[in-house]
């Protein structure tokens, strides 16, 4: 196995020119009782200048029966895929990168609300960005609360604060639950091999981290835009992890030492020395053999590493 050739990489590729300002993205996996909230948070934005993209991840419920009836009266500019085979989040995000006609890409999953302004408010966010910075900035984010009106997750440090993603995280500038939007034309520019997605789940931080690891920044701000609907059963964001969340965690941690170590190891040892540990751990669900494994790493200090931990691997827990 060439874990190498399974990692992202970022190709800049040509601008395009979209139809709509946002592309809004809904992954759907058994949400036939929650859409609908979804649908009408987008009726009531004050900012129109939007498409509704949903992708049915081959739901076993009514979700397309419902969707269907909802594309059928709906005024809003809606693209319906209905996938008949599972594919899980991650590769219907792959999906709506390539379909999107929206400048900006806005992931709003099947049981979130949104307030009627969040559209608006992250248009003339981005807008008030200087132009000397926009190039740099890929992303907007704000906060979230759940359905009980609590926030879900800390404030940012400072509003605005832009930030590299990646850096703010494991400095602790970033935890908890967020929302926001990423440049289509950024997100385009990460060039993923199909087969990545062969071999179970993989996380989404494979394309957020890309976006981080290429210097682009992210403005975070202090508001409340998004209802994040918590302890909902059967959601596209709920689906049970088995084994098969090996791969993607392993192949999380080995893109993460490549593109991050030499520059942070030092900032967050910590950080470095967990994912160590969890990547090892979790090659015990997999048929590799070491030497897959070193190949795919460029630093030595990890390649040590690994090499010392491998005959007691199965003692991790």
């Amino acid at each position: 196995m060439n874990f190498k050739e399974l990692i992202p990489v970022y190709r800049k590729q040509p601008s395009t020119s979209y139809k709509y300002k946002f592309t809004v993205f809904t992954p759907v996996y058994n949400c036939e009782n929650s859409i609908k909230k979804v649908h009408d948070s987008l009726l009531k934005q004050t900012f129109k200048d939007f498409e509704w993209l949903v992708i049915n991840d081959a739901s076993s419920d009514k979700s397309h029966e419902v969707i269907s009836k909802i594309v059928e009266t709906s005024p809003l500019n809606i693209n319906y895929v209905n996938n008949i085979e599972n594919k899980h989040k991650m590769s219907c995000f792959i999906q709506s990168i390539k379909l999107a006609k929206g400048e900006f890409l806005l992931t709003f999953d099947g049981d979130d609300e949104c307030y009627p302004n969040a559209l608006e408010f992250f248009n003339n966010e981005y807008e008030e960005i200087p132009d000397e910075l926009k190039p740099k900035v890929a992303a907007v984010t704000v906060l979230c609360e759940d359905q009980y009106g609590s926030r879900v997750g800390d404030l940012f440090p400072e509003d605005p604060f832009y930030c590299n993603t990646f850096e703010a995280r494991i400095a602790g500038k970033i935890i908890g639950e967020k929302w926001g939007f990423t440049k289509t034309d950024v997100l385009r520019s990460i060039i993923v091999n199909p087969r990545m997605l062969n071999y179970g789940f993989v996380p989404e931080s494979m394309i957020w981290d890309p976006v981080a690891s290429n210097g682009f920044l992210t403005k975070c701000v202090n508001k409340i835009l998004r209802i994040y609907h918590v302890g909902v059963e059967g959601s596209i964001m709920n689906t049970p992890m088995t084994a098969r969340s090996a791969f993607g965690t392993v192949l999380k941690g080995l893109a993460v030492f490549d593109w991050f170590f030499d520059k942070y190891f030092f900032k967050s040892p910590i950080f470095f020395l967990k994912t160590i540990y969890i990547t090892i751990r979790s090659t015990l669900y997999l048929e590799y053999p070491l030497k897959d494994y070193i190949k795919s790493i460029d630093s030595y200090f990890i390649k040590s590493i690994f090499i010392l931990l491998w005959p007691f691997r199965k003692l991790m827990k």
